[in-house]
């Protein structure tokens, strides 16, 4: 078996073979399983008018914000964006009524964003179905394959800085 990596590696080895491309062959594989995960998922949530990053912020507000949502910071942190794209986010999702801000009772400069009843009913009707896509997309690993892959990603991710946020 063979894909569209190992004749980049072939390429290059061909036209450099003093070149060690070895790193490639994971990178290129990670990049391109990136874009090919990225596709499925914007096809995916746009059956229910969504973009992926409207899911993750629901997402995010539904597992970990509780009632009271969570501040703006909190929010940026566990979806990884600028403060800027945060904000257009919450705009966007509150013009759609899936969101909305409340005052911080604890620090009044602060503002808190929640889960709405509809977001809420949203993110609790999508996330069953999302799971079932991605095992899907996963179907050609078997489950003890899965959980080796994801114990490898894990480490390389903490090795490049990713850590928890909370």
């Amino acid at each position: 078996m063979s894909d569209a990596v190992d004749l980049f590696a072939a390429h290059w080895h061909r036209e450099r073979p003093e070149v060690d491309v070895a790193p490639m062959l994971v990178i290129a594989r990670i990049q391109r399983l990136a874009r090919l995960v990225d596709q499925d998922l914007k096809r995916f949530f746009s059956e229910f008018g969504l973009e992926v990053w409207e899911f993750d912020v629901l997402s995010a507000l539904r597992r970990s914000g509780g009632a009271d949502g969570l501040t703006a910071g909190a929010l940026l942190k566990a979806t990884m964006v600028t403060s800027g794209a945060i904000t257009n986010r919450i705009d966007r999702l509150a013009a759609k009524g899936l969101v909305e801000r409340r005052a911080c009772p604890e620090d009044r400069r602060a503002v808190r964003v929640r889960l709405t009843e509809k977001g809420r009913a949203l993110i609790d009707d999508i996330l069953p179905r999302h799971m079932g896509n991605l095992q899907r997309m996963l179907a050609a690993l078997d489950l003890s394959s899965r959980e080796q892959l994801a114990d490898l990603l894990r480490s390389l991710a903490e090795s490049l800085g990713d850590a928890p946020s909370e």
